[in-house]
């Protein structure tokens, strides 16, 4: 299959062999669970159950509410203990509403929905809900309600559905694992999510960097002419999916613009097998497979990880720290974030767990930039970092806006090559939070403007039809009799003569 070069680019150390021949294993149940109502995308959950209450693995303890949201189901069964506010696996380490489980150690199914005995006879609208019901999202690390991307096949003729196998951030390998050992349940799910979208091809992108999941997925997917698994080159930001898409079909995707505008849908390989266990047997989304690795682990793995279960637990899995780490990340060290301590959960969008030496980290002192284009060079969206980190300093966001910082996707390329360390993507983070506040705000304004303007026609309407009922009411006392008998026609009459 011929494939196209993308923009820019970089060639990281990727230092994935700490973990891509460790096979999956599987953490024992923590003492805790602390299950976030916010896991993903879009609006939290709504809590379903209070301290006290009894629950079973699988069964949904916040449900999803609005167009954008997914559910929350227990890991395993045991004891609410109470429904607090819990330090978030984000940077500002800002508390969010958290469900915390006391595990009961039997590890007891709820009764889950009958699986769909033929998926591929069934209407899409059915894997829809099956999915959304089962609270999956996208796991390569966006956690957007995967159930949302599947019913674009209504709102949009759809030729192809791309399964995202790249995973290019340097450590992690939980999805090269999860195609490695279970090829089958990734097709599956695959095919499923196909149908769902009605796309009449899966195309599978994987690396050049994993060549024995190239081999096994192929060999998998040998049984369906439908599918085909593509090697794609080794280039970090290769698994965007604007990116992967450019580079199979060689159509870019336009600014502001979905990949499913070019009729292709982009889900995550992992996320083909959440599906799979969710349709083929009611399953809901309750673990993931997370790599712990970085220079400051002692025994870095790749761990089926039950949802829930603090970083400080899986650390300790793993043999805890050979030395002290710099930096704790949650993802990849390009695009993840660094979390504010280890007593934070690990959600459905964690797909690593980093602890990385000064040494890995290379936090050299930021200098005066040189102009040396590094930046404009590299930069996969055809950005000028350098201009746009110059206004965004003079806080002229509005320029920076014009110059495209929106379309900035937080890749890291441009920070990552910069000879003088300068934090290109904090600005352009920073810049991007300011402009969306801003935004909101307009819209609000304009929200509160038209809801000022329907009220004040809503009142001179009813002012307008109040008077018109006076003098409707009003009429006909006019033209009344005067005493006497006389109408006041008869009157005028008299007085004409």
């Amino acid at each position: 299959m011929k494939l196209f070069p993308i923009r820019g680019g970089i060639h990281p150390e990727y230092r994935k062999d700490m973990t891509s021949e460790k096979a999956i294993v599987a953490m024992p149940m923590p003492a805790a669970l602390y299950i976030p109502l916010q896991q993903h995308i879009g609006a939290p959950a709504e809590v379903l159950v209070a301290e006290g209450d009894l629950v079973r693995k699988g069964q949904m303890i916040a449900r999803n509410q609005g167009a954008v949201s997914a559910s929350q189901h227990a890991p395993t069964s045991g004891r609410i203990t109470s429904v607090a506010e819990v330090a978030a696996p984000h940077p500002s380490g800002l508390p969010q509403k958290t469900i915390i489980i006391e595990p009961d150690g039997k590890d007891e199914w709820a009764d889950l929905p009958e699986p769909i005995a033929d998926p591929f006879a069934a209407d899409p609208h059915t894997i829809h809900d099956r999915v959304a019901q089962s609270g999956i999202v996208g796991m390569g690390g966006a956690a957007f309600p995967s159930a949302v991307k599947l019913n674009l096949g209504a709102q949009k003729k759809l030729e192809t559905l791309l399964l995202n196998g790249a995973e290019c951030e340097p450590y992690l390998t939980c999805d090269d694992r999860v195609m490695r050992e279970y090829p089958d349940e990734v097709i599956d799910g695959a095919r499923i999510m196909a149908h769902a979208l009605g796309t009449a091809k899966v195309v599978i992108g994987i690396e050049q960097n994993k060549p024995q999941a190239i081999e096994i997925m192929t060999r998998a997917a040998a049984a369906f002419p439908e599918i085909k698994v593509v090697a794609v080159p080794v280039q970090y930001p290769m698994g965007s999916e604007r990116h992967l898409v450019q580079a199979i079909t060689g159509r870019e995707t336009p600014a502001r613009k979905l990949t499913a505008d070019l009729g292709i849908v982009v889900h995550n390989v992992a996320t083909a097998r959440a599906v799979h266990h969710a349709v083929r047997f009611g399953r809901p989304l309750v673990a993931r497979v997370v790599t712990v690795s970085g220079g400051a682990i002692r025994e870095p793995s790749n761990v089926m990880t039950p949802i829930g279960t603090k970083v400080s637990d899986l650390v300790e899995f793993c043999g805890g720290f050979s030395a002290r780490p710099e930096s704790v990340v949650n993802g990849g060290p390009m695009m993840g974030q660094p979390l504010p301590s280890l007593d934070v959960p690990v959600v459905k969008g964690t797909s690593g767990i980093l602890a990385m030496t000064a040494e890995e980290i290379n936090n050299s002192p930021t200098s005066a930039c040189i102009r040396c284009g590094a930046c404009v060079t590299i930069c996969p969206c055809g950005l000028s970092p350098v201009d746009m980190a110059a206004f965004i300093r003079k806080d002229n966001l509005d320029v920076a806006a014009k110059l495209g910082v929106m379309d900035c996707f937080s890749c890291g390329s441009c920070s990552w090559v910069c000879p003088s360390h300068i934090p290109l993507v904090h600005y352009f983070n920073y810049a991007k939070g300011v402009l969306r506040e801003l935004e909101s705000e307009r819209r609000k304004s304009e929200r509160i403007k038209t809801l000022a303007e329907v009220r004040t026609i809503r009142i001179e309407k009813a002012a307008e039809a109040k008077r018109a009922a006076l003098a409707a009411k009003s009429k006909p006392a006019a033209d009344a009799a005067p005493p006497g008998g006389e109408t006041k026609a008869t009157t005028e009459e008299k007085v004409n003569a």
